[in-house]
């Protein structure tokens, strides 16, 4: 025997009660090519005191067998400024990073892949929101946290798909400027009586989804659930059961146990969900992130071993973008 054959001998012991995770969904050929990796990255982590943070987004090899944790653009928010680790590593995009180093100024704060960008982030600037303002003067700025820290430093408060509605309401005012992403603001816009002024943004991945398709996928499928996320277009949510972020999604699907349901968001959600139930049926339209995708065991790998790439934000721009994601998180 080898010593490489030896050492993959050893990864997949040491990881095999990490298989039993995903073994629904990652084929017992597939997971010796994980196994060095995350037994590597979970051994590097006790060695930097550094927790992971994965969103729903990411694979289940990361997701399940090396994240410590794990959810939704709000959750990864709050528990990372809850944290007692000196090293963060975002297994998400760049933004969410930038987040989690506002939360944590005094913490090494990692991304993987610095190019894990965000088509919402990119199509919004903090002059674009200064012309905003001027266009309606005292209107407040509500920013969806899928944007940079420039952009959230010129805003007013931040929010998530998840909490969208209360931190509108929590204004109290008669109208809002909600950015950058039209479809989730158009959302908003049905939920409350707040006039809602949207930007023309939009997810790469759920403007992909149309309202024809998911008509398509009920035709000779009696009893198929949909859940979609408030990303999509209107004639998206428009024919679904049921409209939540991916943490709502994932709690429907787990308490309510659909028999057949298609989950209208990024591909591995899906996987993440079915990892760990085994009565429900996916239908899987499989709308990837690209960005998401950038993020790797390897590249985590490499982040741990190197401290790089590490997340670093302008003293005055923190002040401001920070003041925005702590108000949002103070909205119950």
């Amino acid at each position: 025997m080898t010593q490489l054959e030896h050492g993959l001998d050893a990864a997949i012991r040491e990881t095999s009660h990490l298989y039993e995770r995903v073994r629904r969904v990652i084929p017992p050929l597939e997971w010796p090519l994980h196994a060095p990796a995350v037994a590597a990255i979970n051994q590097l982590k006790r060695k930097r005191n550094a927790v992971i943070l994965a969103h729903n987004y990411q694979t289940p090899e990361i997701y399940h067998c090396v994240a410590d944790i794990t959810g939704d653009s709000l959750a990864l928010a709050r528990r990372a400024s809850e944290t007692d680790a000196e090293v963060i590593v975002m297994a998400g995009v760049h933004f969410m990073a930038e987040t989690a180093k506002l939360l944590n100024p005094d913490k090494t704060v990692l991304i993987p892949d610095e190019q894990a960008g965000c088509s919402l982030a990119a199509s919004i600037t903090a002059k674009d929101v200064r012309l905003l303002r001027e266009t309606y003067p005292g209107v407040p700025v509500v920013t969806y946290v899928n944007t940079s820290a420039e952009v959230k430093a010129a805003s007013d408060i931040c929010c998530t798909s998840g909490n969208a509605v209360q931190v509108v309401e929590s204004l109290e005012r008669d109208r809002v400027i909600f950015i950058p992403d039209e479809y989730l603001a158009k959302y908003v816009a049905t939920q409350t009586e707040v006039q809602i002024i949207p930007w023309h943004g939009h997810c790469e991945v759920h403007e992909r989804f149309t309202g024809e398709e998911v008509r398509r996928y009920r035709q000779g499928s009696d009893g198929l659930v949909v859940i979609a996320h408030p990303e999509c277009p209107p004639d998206v949510l428009e024919a679904s059961d049921f409209v939540g972020s991916t943490a709502q999604m994932a709690d429907y699907v787990k308490s309510r146990r659909p028999a057949r349901v298609l989950m209208l968001t990024e591909c591995s959600m899906s996987d993440n969900v079915a990892a760990e139930i085994d009565d429900v049926e996916f239908v899987r339209p499989c709308n990837l992130c690209p960005h998401m995708k950038r993020i790797t065991l390897d590249n985590i790998r490499q982040a741990l071993e190197t401290l790089q790439p590490a997340v670093e934000i302008p003293a005055p721009v923190a002040q401001q973008a920070r003041r925005s994601v702590e108000r949002m998180l103070e909205v119950q």
